[in-house]
Order: C-alpha cells, then structure tokens, then sequence
C-alpha cells in the first residue's frame, strides 16, 4: 500500500518542508535525509506497535513467558527508539556524506566505514547499550563459575568475566552467549536459563503476596532452567563456535556480502529510471537511492542468501553439537536441549520442507539424534 500510494516520495517531500521551515533548503540534501528518516522510523515504530502488544500481551501470555507490564512495555519501547535513534541518525549521516565526497570509488569507503561501525558496535553493545535494558550482575563465586572458567581454560578461550542478565523481568524465554573481541571474552548468561538463579522458580517473600500474584500465575513451568551441569554442556555448545571459527567466518561472508551489495550499488545508483519507478522523477536522493536498492532491488537476492546462510548456521549448530559431545558433554546438552524446548514451548515435530528454509537451528528431535550414539555410549 505504500509503494502503491506513492508513500515514500510523500514522506521525503514531507521531510523537505519541514527541513525548509528549520531554514534548510534543498541543497540540504543529508539533512532532509535525517528527517525523512525519523519520520519513517516513528511511523515504522507506531504501526508495528499493535503487532507487537498482540504478540507479548496475548500470545506470549497466553503461554507463560510475557513478564512484561504495560508500564515496563511502554518504557520499553520509547528508550529503544531513542537508542536507536541515537546511533542510526549519525551512522546515516556520516555515510551519506562518505557517500557524497567518495568519488568513483566512494563504495569502498563506505563498506570501510559500515564495517568499523558494526564492530565497534558489537564492541560497546554489551558494556553500553544493552545495560540501559536489562541489568547485568557478575556471576557470583562457587561452583558454577569455577566450572566455567576451567573449562574455558581447557579450550584456550580468553575469559575473562561471567555475567548473569535479569531476562526473567522481561519474559521466561532463556538464552547464553559470549561476545568480545581478541583477548577480552565475556560470557553472559541469562537467569532463566538458570534453574538456582532463575526469578521465576523462586517463592515472594514474605509480605509479597500481592506484588507476586500476578507473576506467580504466569509462570507455568515450575523449576525452569538448566542444573549447573546442563548449563556447562550449553556452554560448551556455544564455546564451540568460537573455537571452531563460526563467529569469525560469519564476519567474513557478511563483509563479503556488505562489499558486493555497495558495489553493486555504486553501479546502479546512476539509473534514473530506478528512481522514477518510486515516484522521484525530478530528484535522485542518496538515502533513496539506498532504500530502493538494497531494500527492494536486492529482495531477491537477499532471500537466495538467507536461505544459504540458514544451511550454514545449522551445519554450524551441528558442529557446535558435535564440539560439545567431544568434550564429554553430550548426555548433559541431550538433556539440555529437551529441557530448553519445554520451557519454551517448542514444538518438536517439524516439516523438513519449512524447516529447511525457515529454521537457523536444526530441529531438536535432528539434534537429539545426532547426541544419541554418544549419549549411549
């Protein structure tokens, strides 16, 4: 609908009148593109609003897991788009300009310069961005962590702190990974996937009742979580794909593929007609240029590459599996993995058809398989 009622070349005309009223006239092209773009990510975030309190206020609360108050959701979704648009108005900015000055080979430039932003990206996200969310406390001293940090020993993996995020005031969904860059790795853990830290196994105190009624009737999977055990296979699994070069192979085709598309970008950003097809008869703006181009242009492509990088990302899950058995860990990740299903729900049985081309983790009953002659022997 919005393609069909001339919506985008609405919004940037839009976006110049008001730019023009702050005193920016049309030679401003980077500052209209600001504009045009807060505007389409408020409209984006109003729209996808009702979505969005369907999916956590109805179905995800249908099923236990919504944590979530009107109040926390709300507070919520306001501080993301500040964030959000905290990095996303300036990153912008810069490229347009890269863009603009690059000359004939401004594509390099710019690949150079989204490739440093992603980096530092995932460099500050977890220090930085994603406490503003949620709050990270250090694992605290005893068996767990010790475990952890010899097996992180064993595998030459340079650890160096254990957190456990406070993810069960959100939703009863559970998750661990590790993120940091050389000799500074960090493991975080989240506390539903915990079963002596997780919130939601823990009674209110005293005095409490009220506070923790609504909660209490939620929560449908008593003790949910992982022993400590469990919790070290889980480890292991994702270890794994540090150690076996996942992460950074990922890096690799997504610099590759990023590379190609401003390639391939620089040379279609000339087509006049392209424009036109969108309504832009009289102007080629860049932001336009790269919105109909990467948006809609490489569609195609973009599905034919998602569907390649889902083979791989369960060919790598599968290693990972296998990374784990090889560490003795195979009987704790079957039961792991049946126990990390129930609580969230998953449906075990899956079409190979839809499987294939949708899921970026091989089904669990595949993967329980594949643990079962070492879990016997």
């Amino acid at each position: 609908m919005i393609l069909l009622c001339g919506g985008i070349p609405f919004l940037w005309n839009l976006s110049g009148q008001i730019s023009g009223r702050a005193g920016f006239g049309p030679e401003y092209e980077i500052v209209q593109s600001l504009v045009f773009l807060l505007l389409a990510t408020l409209f984006s975030a109003v729209t996808g609003l009702p979505w969005s309190l369907y999916n956590t206020f109805v179905i995800e609360e249908k099923h236990g897991f919504n944590q979530q108050t009107l109040g926390f959701f709300f507070k919520d979704a306001i501080k993301k788009f500040i964030v959000t648009q905290c990095i996303l108005l300036p990153v912008t900015s810069l490229l347009l300009y890269i863009i603009k000055i690059g000359g004939d080979y401004f594509f390099i430039y710019a690949w150079l310069f989204t490739l440093v932003v992603s980096l530092v990206l995932v460099t500050i996200y977890a220090d930085y961005i994603a406490p503003l969310f949620d709050k990270f406390i250090p694992l605290p001293e005893g068996e767990l962590k010790q475990q952890i940090e010899t097996m992180a020993k064993s595998i030459d993996f340079p650890l160096t702190k254990v957190y456990v995020v406070e993810g069960s005031k959100r939703s009863s969904h559970s998750n661990a990974y590790f993120y940091g860059f050389f000799k500074n790795k960090r493991i975080v853990l989240f506390d539903t996937l915990l079963e002596d830290y997780s919130a939601l196994n823990k009674e209110p105190a005293e005095g409490e009742d009220g506070e923790n009624e609504q909660t209490k009737s939620k929560t449908k999977n008593k003790k949910q979580g992982c022993k400590n055990e469990e919790v070290l296979a889980v480890l292991g699994h994702e270890l794994g794909h540090w150690k076996l070069g996942h992460t950074v192979k990922n890096i690799i085709i997504s610099q590759m593929n990023s590379f190609l598309c401003f390639f391939l970008f620089a040379v279609l950003i000339g087509r006049k007609e392209l424009f036109a097809a969108f309504g832009f008869y009289d102007t080629q703006p860049t932001l336009i240029g790269l919105m109909i181009i990467f948006q809609f242009i490489f569609s195609p492509y973009n599905e034919v590459l998602s569907f390649c990088l889902t083979v791989l990302s369960r060919r790598f899950e599968f290693q990972a599996d296998a990374f784990a058995k090889e560490l003795g860990k195979a009987k704790d990740l079957y039961s792991a993995l049946i126990k990390l299903n129930k609580d969230n729900l998953g449906f075990p049985v899956s079409d190979w058809i839809f499987s294939m081309w949708h899921y970026s983790h091989p089904p669990l009953l595949e993967r329980l398989q594949a643990l079962k002659d070492a879990k016997q022997e």
